[in-house]
């Protein structure tokens, strides 16, 4: 072609597919995104996250389930203090569990409603949870409706239940008579493997994220969670938080502790209580409550002549304002 040719060739007609210049790269079919997910998740370089999609059914009831019903919990408040501040939104989930297995299965039942707190949300609460003073103008939780779905659970769960179990005894007495668990305490996320037990550093760990704060999104997001085993464990997170909650706990107090041990203590993952003004740590089981009297007398009391407080505590007041059964022990 002369340069004459090539300045004066006429365009393509209107009819013509565009040309293709000759150095350009053949087009190439996109794949599907959740393909694309998989390639990149053979790289050790990429990982992939996915948004937590809820589940509304967990499938067939397994042979001969022995059924458990778990009903999973959060709330939405104005503030940390339930004796001052109150619930703003609630949802629940409620789900039979074979404890066989630990496996979730069949529909799961959902409730979620706002309630007006009678006061200003504060603007902290809002940031946190979304949730505006519109949102909740004259609405109220229906009585009813959390009654009768909490009188058919075997156990409640709540990834905070020191958080929520005060406030939910103090609006619905119902909880009061029930089993509790908490997905945060009751599992030893640590020895699984996960750096946080935070609820959305351990979806993270699986792959999973959410738009956390909204208290149904926080339960769907748990109640998957929970229906798998925590790192190598052989048996799911439900499975563990069964079985948590038929054991007593104690809550040690270094009764009269010498003030030169606080780092010591501090060390062991004992707490400070500002207004009992003592140490105290919990203790999961008979066992570890002895082994730890031990330590008391050997490395806080130098095995002098002292007494503690051990407050027994079982699932129905685990995790609530009301108190355990009291007793001392001579070290």
């Amino acid at each position: 072609m002369n340069q004459s040719s090539f300045l004066f060739d006429a365009p393509p007609s209107p009819s013509s597919p565009p040309a293709t210049p000759p150095d350009a790269a053949p087009a190439l079919a996109l794949p599907p995104l959740e393909d694309m997910a998989r390639r990149l998740e053979q790289d050790p370089d990429y990982r992939v996250l996915r948004r937590l999609v809820p589940r509304a059914d967990f499938g067939p009831a397994p042979p001969e389930p022995l059924v458990r019903r778990v009903l999973v919990l959060d709330t939405e408040t104005t503030g940390l203090v339930h004796q001052t501040d109150k619930i703003i939104e609630l949802a629940m989930l409620l789900v039979q569990v074979d404890a066989h297995s630990g496996l979730p299965f069949g529909p799961v039942e959902v409730f979620e409603g706002f309630e007006d707190p009678g006061m200003p949300i504060p603007a902290v609460a809002k940031e946190v949870t979304g949730i505006s003073d519109e949102m909740v103008q004259g609405q109220r939780l229906d009585d009813a409706s959390v009654e009768a779905m909490v009188a058919r659970a075997d156990l409640i769960v709540a990834h905070n239940a020191g958080f929520d179990r005060p406030f939910v005894e103090a609006r619905f007495p119902v909880f009061a008579g029930k089993a509790w668990a908490c997905s945060f305490a009751d599992i030893d996320w640590k020895a699984a493997g996960a750096a946080s037990a935070r609820l959305g550093a351990l979806l993270l760990d699986h792959g999973w994220f959410f738009d956390a704060h909204r208290a149904q999104v926080d339960c769907h997001a748990l109640l998957q969670l929970l229906a798998r085993p925590p790192g190598s464990s052989p048996v799911t997170g439900l499975s563990l938080l069964i079985s948590a909650a038929a054991l007593p706990s104690f809550k040690l107090r270094a009764t009269g502790s010498p003030f030169e041990s606080k780092d010591v203590l501090k060390a062991r993952g004992y707490r400070w209580d500002a207004e009992a003004r003592v140490w105290s740590c919990t203790l999961p089981d008979p066992a570890r409550l002895e082994a730890e009297l031990e330590w008391l007398k050997a490395e806080v009391y130098g095995r002098r002549s002292a007494r503690v407080d051990v407050e027994a505590l079982d699932s129905l007041v685990r995790y609530s304002a009301r108190p355990g059964v009291l007793s001392q022990r001579a070290l």
